[in-house]
């Protein structure tokens, strides 16, 4: 279960930021080392620490990620592409949300969480697909994000088709993409 939980971090970690030593310096405030023995589960992390950690994902992307640890403790073997498998759901869920007319999607500048100087130092220059289901109700909101690299701006603002058809196209392709190259590897 907490190998699954790292692994889905990692991959957040990895899409957001240059490396997780300055994840951890900067965002984190912790040591590496710290870090290092919370993954080999040596260690638990302070609770203020984990709660900046779990603030790299929305809500209901939270809630996601408990479900695929849950799915990895009945099927053990689904802990083998944990990631991929988290991924996958997600942009089938923001599929499903976008076909229902409910939802909305959006391109979000970067928003950081650091002093403008060293932001360029620890953040990956990436776009952020927002996908939102709206209930009306303020602070209910459901949020899938997608970081993904900042070459995707240029095409969606290129693409001949609106926003909400881009997504429809291309998110899980273009979501997965570096999933399947880092499994590949």
């Amino acid at each position: 279960m907490h190998q699954a939980l790292v692994r889905i971090v990692q991959d957040r970690i990895q899409e957001q930021f240059i490396n997780e030593e300055l994840f951890c310096k900067h965002y984190l405030q912790i040591s590496t080392e710290v870090w290092w023995e919370w993954q080999k589960g040596r260690s638990n992390l302070p609770a203020d620490v984990m709660q900046k950690m779990k603030g790299l994902f929305s809500d209901y992307e939270w809630m996601l990620v408990q479900k695929i640890i849950r799915q990895t403790i009945l099927f053990p073997e689904k802990r083998n592409y944990v990631v991929s498998e988290y991924k996958r759901l997600k942009a089938i869920i923001a599929k499903k949300w976008l076909h229902s007319d409910e939802a909305d999607v959006e391109l979000v500048s970067k928003k950081s969480h650091f002093p403008r100087q060293s932001e360029q130092q620890v953040m990956k220059h990436t776009v952020n697909l927002r996908v939102v289901m709206s209930y009306g109700e303020w602070g209910y909101d459901d949020i899938l994000e997608f970081f993904m690299p900042a070459v995707i701006q240029q095409q969606i603002e290129d693409a001949s088709v609106d926003l909400l058809e881009w997504v429809d196209e291309n998110l899980e392709d273009t979501y997965m993409a570096d999933e399947v190259s880092a499994q590949e590897e």
